[in-house]
């Protein structure tokens, strides 16, 4: 969930924060639209139970990366005591029991080292490990990732998805959304008048025509990319601009997988 300004390390950035009112800070993807039902099947949303009462709502999103293991943004993690989250997986409208859902709490969460809470320095990326594994029930599949190091072309067309704001003025989204989103290389996402500094190579940013973009909620979910014969997820949603979410020359910034992938397997192997 790309939120508003919380820490001062973030100041110009979108970042997370706890949404205490479910009904506000639940939101959608800007410039799209209802994904098709049993699409995007290694898409997971993370929930948070911020009373350890039992009520848990949707903060972020994730990836299925293995049975055990979901890839979600370094930021979405609001506390490091797993007993608060669970993820859910086959989930498509957030409001109503389909079925297709499997409910699984979390029992470790890995952030990784060079994570520091300031979203201009990236490595916003987090490994959670299930207390069950997840099952293919038709309505779950793991996420084919890149290969190591890969990067995609200038103008390439991904997909963002997610439960995250859909126009700037809220709106409660019930159905997962979906939009293309075209990949911005990084000689011109860190030029002065897009990111600059801030865009670093192991970010991968896409879209900044000021129509599609990701937005608060969105966060940690996959950038998905048909290349090599398969879906990839290739990004983590990580931040965006404050205010309003879709700025021309401010594309969605999301933590690039491929340059992350031999710390998720030692994680993985670890756990």
């Amino acid at each position: 969930m790309i939120w508003f300004v919380a820490f001062l390390s973030c100041i110009g950035l979108t970042c997370a924060e706890v949404p205490f009112n479910y009904n506000v800070h639940n939101q959608r993807v800007i410039g799209g639209h209802d994904a098709t039902p049993n699409t995007w099947k290694w898409q997971a949303s993370l929930q948070y139970d911020s009373y350890n009462d039992g009520s848990f709502y949707h903060i972020c999103g994730g990836s299925i990366v293995d049975s055990f293991h979901i890839m979600t943004a370094a930021h979405c993690i609001l506390s490091m005591d797993a007993s608060l989250y669970r993820v859910v997986v086959g989930e498509y409208n957030l409001y109503e029991y389909d079925g297709s859902e499997q409910f699984v709490r979390v029992e470790t969460i890995v952030v990784h080292p060079g994570w520091t809470g300031d979203l201009g320095n990236g490595n916003d990326i987090a490994l959670l490990k299930l207390a069950n594994p997840v099952y293919d029930n038709g309505y779950v599949a793991i996420a084919n990732l890149p290969y190591p190091e890969q990067m995609l072309p200038h103008g390439f067309t991904c997909y963002i998805t997610g439960w995250g704001l859909m126009d700037y003025s809220g709106g409660v989204p019930a159905v997962l959304q979906v939009a293309p989103i075209a990949v911005v290389e990084h000689s011109v996402c860190s030029q002065p008048n897009w990111w600059g500094s801030l865009a670093l190579r192991r970010m991968v940013c896409a879209g900044g025509d000021g129509v599609t973009s990701g937005c608060q909620g969105d966060s940690g979910g996959p950038l998905s990319c048909f290349i090599d014969g398969a879906w990839r997820v290739h990004g983590v949603v990580s931040y965006g601009p404050a205010g309003m979410c879709n700025q021309e020359s401010k594309p969605t910034v999301f933590t690039r997988v491929s340059y992350f992938q031999d710390w998720m397997y030692s994680v993985i192997q670890s756990l």
